[in-house]
C-alpha cells in the first residue's frame, strides 16, 4: 500500500501543459522493481509523463485517431490508465481532472504486471485516490487566485512528509496538517493512536453521517438509443468522540428489494470489511450472486470530516423520464418539453430547474411560450431559457413546456458548442431531493455503534443531486455513450 510517484499538473488549451508539483519515492520505486521483475516500467521524467498523460486523456492530438488509445477494443471504465511510455506501459496510473487541473499517482503493485491483476487487488488505489482528493480539497479554494495557489503548492512537499512519509499514505486530510517541521517528530502520547487522529477530542461524543447520492442520466426517446443512467454515492462522516483510538461501526442499509451497492471504495481506517462487498462491480450484469448487504464498515475514525466509501448502483429507472423535440420552422424554432416524476420518487424538492441553452446562434429575440406548470425565465445574456419547476410537480407528476424561438444576429459573446450544432441540443436538468436517495440507502441511530465511554448524539441525513442530467432533442442526432464509459 504505497506509491512510486504523484503529480499535480494543469492543462492549458492554448498554453499546452504544466507540471506544478511531483514527488518520487526511490525506496517505492526499488520495491517495484523487486516485485515486477522483467515487467517492471520505470517511471518517466515528468516532461514525458506528462505529455504521455494528456495524450491518453485525449487532451492533446485528439484529433487523430491512434488504436492502441481510441480503438473501440479498450475501454477503460474508471479512472485507471495504462500510459505508454519510452521504457513500456506505465500501469495503473490513476488520474483525474478537477477544476482546471490533472492529479495522477503511481501506486505500487506488490506482483507482476503481465498478466494484470484486477484492480481490486491494488490496493494502493483506494489509498492513492483518498490522498489525491485529499489534495485536491488542500488546493481548490484558491483555484481562482494564482498567487495563493502557487503558495500552496509550494508546502505540498513538506505536508506529504507527514501525509505520505515515505510514499505511504497515513493521512489524507492534508488541510489539518502543519506545514512547518516543528510537529514532525512530535509521537501521540498514546502508542495505539493512528496518525490520522491528528488530535484528541473532548466533550460529548457526537456523529454526523450524511449519504450524498448523484445521478447522471442521458435520455434521447429513441428506439434505437438505449437510455443511460448512473447512481454515485458517498457517505460522509463527522465523528467527534473522546479517545486516542475509539472504535465505530456503521451499517448502511437497503430496503426490501433495494440495488445492492457496487465499485465500493473506502476509506483506510477502515480496519475491516467483507471481501465480498468490494468484488460487486458495476461492470458485470447483476444476478443472483450479487452481495446485497449488510454493508457493515469498522472504523477509526479521523479528527476531521471525511468520506467513509464511495459506491455506485445500478438503479431500474432514473428519477425524471423526459422527452425534448427541437424543429426549425423556417426562422423560427419550435420546442416541446415533456418531464414526468417516476412515482416511486419523493416529491419534494429543494429546488428543480430545467435549463435549455441555445448554442451558435444570436441572442433571442422573441419568444412566445406555454407552461403548465412553474414559471419560465430568459438569462440576462438571452441564450438560456430556465424553466423553474420549484419544489413539488402537480398530483399528475407530468409538467410540459411548448414554445417558438428566433433569433437576432449571432457575436462572438454568444455560446458555442462543437457538439450542438444544427438542431443537436439538450435540456439538463438540476435538482435536489432532501432525505432521500434513489438507493434507498439509509443511515440512522441504531446504524452506528460507538465503543466508547457516554451515550452519544447521532445525526444522519441523505440526499439525491442531480449530476450531468441531459435529455437530448428526439428530432436531432445526439452523442450517445456506452454504459462502461458512463462514470
Amino acid at each position: 500500500m504505497a506509491l512510486r510517484a504523484l503529480w499535480v499538473l494543469r492543462h492549458d488549451p492554448g498554453a499546452g501543459g504544466a507540471v506544478l508539483f511531483s514527488r518520487r519515492y526511490p525506496t517505492v520505486e526499488i520495491r517495484a522493481e523487486t516485485f515486477n521483475g522483467s515487467t517492471h516500467v520505470p517511471v518517466p521524467s515528468d516532461s514525458a509523463f506528462l505529455k504521455a498523460l494528456l495524450f491518453e486523456l485525449r487532451l492533446i492530438d485528439d484529433h487523430i485517431f491512434v488504436e492502441h488509445r481510441d480503438t473501440c477494443t479498450r475501454i477503460n471504465h474508471s479512472s485507471v490508465y495504462s500510459v505508454r511510455t519510452e521504457g513500456g506501459d506505465l500501469w495503473p496510473v490513476l488520474a483525474f481532472q478537477k477544476s482546471g487541473l490533472i492529479y495522477a499517482c503511481l501506486p505500487l503493485v506488490e506482483e507482476t504486471l503481465e498478466p494484470r491483476p484486477p484492480l481490486l487487488t491494488v490496493s494502493g488505489l483506494s489509498q492513492g485516490l483518498a490522498l489525491l482528493l485529499g489534495i485536491v480539497d488542500y488546493i481548490s479554494p484558491s483555484r481562482k487566485n494564482e498567487a495563493e495557489m502557487s503558495a500552496k503548492i509550494g508546502q505540498l512537499r513538506n505536508l506529504l512528509i507527514q501525509a505520505c512519509p515515505l510514499g505511504t499514505p497515513l493521512n489524507t486530510n492534508i488541510r489539518s496538517l502543519n506545514s512547518s517541521f516543528d510537529d514532525i517528530q512530535e509521537m501521540p502520547a498514546d502508542e495505539n493512536q493512528p496518525a490520522w487522529r491528528s488530535n484528541t477530542y473532548k466533550g460529548k461524543p457526537q456523529v454526523n453521517v450524511c449519504i450524498t447520492e448523484k445521478v447522471k442520466c442521458m435520455q434521447y426517446d429513441k428506439r434505437d438509443v438505449v437510455d443511460m443512467w448512473q447512481v454515485y454515492g458517498a457517505v460522509n462522516c463527522k465523528c467527534d468522540i473522546e479517545g486516542a483510538a475509539p472504535n465505530v461501526t456503521l451499517s448502511l442499509n437497503l430496503p426490501t428489494n433495494g440495488p445492492p451497492l457496487q465499485d465500493i471504495v473506502v476509506h483506510h481506517c477502515v480496519t475491516s470489511v467483507d471481501p465480498a462487498m468490494l468484488m460487486s462491480s458495476s461492470a458485470e450484469p447483476l444476478d443472483d450472486s450479487v452481495y446485497n448487504g449488510p454493508y457493515k464498515f469498522p472504523f477509526i475514525p479521523p479528527s476531521d470530516s471525511f468520506n467513509l466509501c464511495y459506491y455506485t448502483s445500478q438503479v431500474p429507472v432514473p428519477p425524471i423520464l423526459g422527452c425534448y423535440q427541437l424543429i426549425e420552422e423556417g426562422s423560427q424554432l419550435k420546442i416541446t418539453v415533456n418531464l414526468k416524476l417516476h412515482e416511486s420518487i419523493k416529491n419534494s424538492f429543494e429546488y428543480c430547474e430545467a435549463r435549455i441553452p441555445f448554442f451558435n446562434r444570436g441572442p433571442i429575440a422573441q419568444l412566445e411560450y406555454k407552461v403548465s406548470y412553474g414559471q419560465l425565465d430568459l438569462s440576462r445574456e438571452k441564450s438560456l431559457l430556465v424553466w423553474v419547476i420549484g419544489q413539488k410537480f402537480p398530483k399528475s407528476l407530468e409538467v410540459s413546456l411548448t414554445g417558438t424561438v428566433s433569433f437576432g444576429t449571432a457575436g462572438k459573446e454568444h455560446p458555442t458548442d462543437y457538439v450542438c450544432t444544427g438542431n443537436t441540443a439538450y435540456v439538463k436538468l438540476y435538482f435536489r431531493i432532501p432525505d432521500f436517495t434513489l438507493t434507498g440507502c439509509y443511515a440512522d441511530q441504531h446504524s452506528v455503534q460507538i465503543f466508547a465511554p457516554g451515550k452519544p448524539k447521532i445525526t444522519a441525513s441523505r440526499e439525491l443531486i442531480s449530476s450531468d442530467y441531459y435529455i437530448w432533442n428526439s428530432k436531432a442526432p445526439a452523442p450517445t455513450t456506452y454504459k462502461t464509459l458512463f462514470d
